[in-house]
């Protein structure tokens, strides 16, 4: 099976990363210490919950608490784009990534959801979208997997 791989790059003074849900790719427990291992700040997860327990990763959030890492669970339907709550999520992650701080975002593949938030922090931490997306894609060639979620992710600047 593969390995459970981080994609980072920096962003706003810090390191913005994604990946695929723990659990994913190997089991929770193994996948689990390496996301620890990378000293996130701030997890965003972006699975529904039967994605989390479908992959035995459904205590994710009480995992990282204990570890001392904060969490902010903002589910979107797999190859969707997000509702109501996108100002919270960018303004925790942008403090922190303000603070030379990482956030890792994850769905269940680490592609298209994960890839689309990513891309949207990216830009609203001042990039433009196509140079954004480039760097993103030169990390995670499969960042943004829809024509939907590259429109909420560019949002009015496209």
């Amino acid at each position: 099976m593969p390995e459970f791989n981080i994609h980072a790059l920096p962003v706003a003074g810090g390191e913005l990363a994604l990946s695929p849900l723990p659990g994913r790719t190997r089991h929770y427990g193994a996948d689990l210490p390496r996301l620890l291992d990378w000293r996130p700040a701030l997890v965003v997860t972006l699975c529904e919950p039967h994605e989390l327990a479908r992959m035995g990763a459904a205590t994710l959030g009480e995992d990282l608490a204990a570890a001392g890492v904060a969490w902010a669970a903002w589910p979107i339907p797999d190859y969707g784009v997000p509702g109501e709550g996108w100002e919270a999520v960018t303004e925790a992650a942008l403090g922190r990534l303000r603070a030379g701080g990482r956030v890792l975002v994850h769905c269940f593949g680490g592609c298209g959801r994960s890839g689309m938030v990513v891309l949207r922090l990216m830009i609203a931490a001042g990039e433009t979208p196509e140079a954004a997306l480039a760097r993103l894609r030169a990390v995670r060639p499969c960042a943004v997997e829809t024509e939907g979620q590259m429109a909420w992710a560019v949002g009015d600047r496209a």
